[in-house]
């Protein structure tokens, strides 16, 4: 067996390990999650990550641990983003809180599976048609750009889902409080709940925002263990990452910026690649763990900063 072949298998045994942990004895079922608990679990999905990452600077080197790392805080960062659109399918449903955690579960571990799929598809691209990646890159560049100037009123709004809509069309769905069921037998026939359009909603959000995402980590390593690793992990953090910032998200205002200022830097990276291989210039990979870690906690401290100056002045008025 290969090094990178025995990498692989020992990062499938923690995950199913870190998941019967984590469900089998830090959540209990239709118990409503308190902030130290989030906190306990965010706490152990982001150190079991960083305990990955020392594992693959032992395995694989430095270039490939500093480039899963990089990865896997853009993917954490824009998870924040899936957060604030969550909140507002849940919300929308009125799904009762003792059904989030499951509900929540479920959409992410949907989600997973279509990212490996996405992944997958990405990985075979690149290796025929290495040219896409400077279409990734100019799509990362617009994708930055739109974010930096969205306007605050543009609102995610649930019945526009094309998962909603589709559902509701041909599908069997029903209105009926679902007391934490996913389908009904009704007048001898099978109904979908709200629950299920929720958790179909959460995986389709996901694979949205994954749109950007993906490339984005492509950006940074084309490498499929990092890719597929700094995915996973992050998505399955984002369940108690739901639970810990639902209460915050609108704290970080400017998180959004941060962010869509990484993405145009590792799009303009991704286009840089071709004139920096003509002079042989290489452009190291701590650069963009930097510049990520830069952004995303200057946003965020500039966020809080920012928020506790207008406090005051709101006092006063």
């Amino acid at each position: 067996m290969e090094h990178t072949q025995l990498t692989y298998l020992i990062f499938g045994i923690v995950i199913v390990l870190a998941l019967i942990f984590d469900l089998g004895l830090l959540s209990k079922k239709n118990e409503q999650i308190s902030i130290r608990k989030a906190l306990f679990q965010t706490c152990f999905w982001v150190g079991l990550s960083l305990l990955f990452f020392g594992f693959l600077w032992y395995g694989e080197g430095s270039v490939t641990a500093v480039s899963y790392l990089s990865a896997y805080l853009m993917e954490w960062s824009l998870s924040i983003d899936n957060i604030f659109v969550f909140i507002l399918i849940l919300g929308f449903f009125k799904v009762k809180e003792e059904n989030y955690a499951r509900v929540l579960l479920i959409g992410i571990l949907m989600a997973i599976i279509f990212r490996a799929i996405f992944i997958t598809i990405g990985v075979a691209l690149i290796s025929q048609f290495e040219w896409i990646l400077y279409i990734f890159g100019a799509f990362l560049i617009y994708t930055g750009y739109k974010m930096f100037t969205a306007k605050e009123d543009d609102t995610f709004n649930p019945e526009e889902n094309v998962a909603y809509r589709f559902m509701n069309k041909y599908m069997r769905v029903t209105a009926e409080e679902p007391k934490g069921r996913f389908v009904i037998r009704k007048d001898n026939k099978t109904y979908l709940t709200t629950l299920s359009i929720v958790v179909v909603m959460l995986a389709v959000t996901d694979i949205i925002f994954a749109l950007d995402s993906i490339p984005a980590v492509f950006a940074i390593s084309q490498q499929p263990l990092v890719v597929y690793t700094s995915n996973i992990f992050a998505v399955l953090g984002l369940r108690s990452l739901f639970f810990l910032l639902r209460g915050a998200v609108d704290k970080f205002a400017y998180l959004p910026q941060g962010i869509a200022i990484v993405l145009i830097f590792i799009g303009l990276k991704m286009l840089a690649e071709y004139f920096l291989k003509m002079y042989t210039i290489h452009m190291p990979v701590y650069v963009s763990l930097i510049v990520i870690v830069l952004c995303l906690g200057g946003s965020i401290l500039y966020s809080l900063y920012h928020q506790k100056k207008e406090l005051p002045e709101a006092e006063v008025k």
